[in-house]
């Protein structure tokens, strides 16, 4: 009973570990997207098969030795005689033929990470990409700031220059490039070049806290023409409200904490420890890909994030229903 309980349990944790990759937009190096992508893919490629020819080569010669062992010398077939040449060959094949191996591998890895060390070209231009606990802050040069999701035009190279604000993070987006490092008190850069239109998910690939899991960044990559016209429209300030309820909900927010924490150009909401909001309406996600951008789980986000996303900054609000209702209005006019 207990055997069979295991394999059931064997093989539950196995079919789980094999859907866990299953998301439309779970990120793979198999899937490049990018001409750096394209070398880190050849390296997984060369070490895969690299990997299952030397497995299938000790395979075989563990089946011959056990044959041999288990066999009879009245056994037509094997021959049961010492084999001479067994030392030399196992200082040959231990030693030597896996030491080729190993360094052919390493001058490959050498050659393609001295390549992906480089940048993709001359920059089309330089944004900043702060590391925080749990998200992303985005800054682009003509002012425009956003918060876990990067846009970038097709085919220009874009340099990424990284920093954290707290602790080490770690930048990476599988499609498009490896992963680079953000250590406190330096700055890194990256480039960034996609190839094709697309919406690439990057995730923080250092452990860095309770909410690691949650701290997603998507690389929104556009037509040139297309990023220029979402390039401008978010570099300018926020839209005014449209209706009354909104008008209030600005007041509110205003008035509130809200704006100690976060900024909203063109008012006078200037708060740095939370995500810029200028433009919140316009982004997929909330709390770094942890919701969707939907009225209803933006309520409840703002109403207290801690039941989305345990150990974030933001307290629960003190807002009556109306009131957030008002604030939510204002919020989701913010496109």
């Amino acid at each position: 009973m207990s055997t069979r309980r295991g394999t059931g349990v064997f093989g539950t944790a196995v079919a789980l570990l094999l859907l866990a990759a299953c998301s439309d937009d779970s990120p793979s190096i198999l899937t490049p997207r990018s001409e750096a992508a394209e070398r880190v893919q050849g390296l997984w490629w060369l070490t895969f098969w690299t990997s299952v020819f030397v497995c299938v080569l000790v395979a075989a010669f563990l089946v011959q030795a056990v044959r041999r062992g288990r066999a009879t010398a009245a056994e037509e077939g094997i021959d049961k005689r010492p084999v001479l040449w067994g030392p030399r060959f196992i200082v040959i094949a231990g030693l030597v033929v896996s030491g080729a191996v190993l360094a052919g591998t390493f001058a490959v890895s050498l050659r393609a990470l001295n390549a992906l060390a480089g940048p993709a070209g001359d920059p089309a231009l330089t944004i900043e990409v702060v590391g925080r606990n749990w998200w992303w802050e985005v800054r682009y040069p003509n002012g425009a700031v956003t918060a876990n999701e990067i846009h970038i035009p097709v085919g220009r190279p874009v340099e990424v220059k990284l920093s954290t604000a707290d602790v080490i993070h770690s930048f990476w987006v599988p499609q498009l490039n490896v992963k680079q490092d953000q250590v406190p008190g330096m700055d890194n850069r990256i480039s960034l070049l996609a190839d094709e239109p697309g919406r690439y998910r990057g995730q923080c690939a250092e452990f860095c806290g309770l909410q690691h899991a949650h701290m997603l960044v998507y690389v929104e990559a556009q037509p040139p023409a297309e990023f220029d016209q979402w390039l401008a429209a978010q570099g300018a300030p926020a839209a005014s409200p449209t209706s009354s309820t909104a008008g209030t909900g600005r007041d509110l927010f205003l008035r509130s904490s809200c704006a100690g924490c976060h900024a909203v150009r063109g008012t006078s909401a200037a708060g740095t420890l939370g995500p810029d909001l200028t433009h919140l309406a316009s982004r997929e996600t909330i709390g770094a890909g942890t919701l969707s951008m939907q009225r209803g789980p933006l309520t409840g986000f703002v109403r207290n994030a801690q039941d989305a996303k345990p150990g974030a900054a933001m307290p629960p609000t003190e807002l009556t229903p109306e009131e957030l209702s008002a604030v939510v209005d204002y919020l989701m006019g913010l496109e």
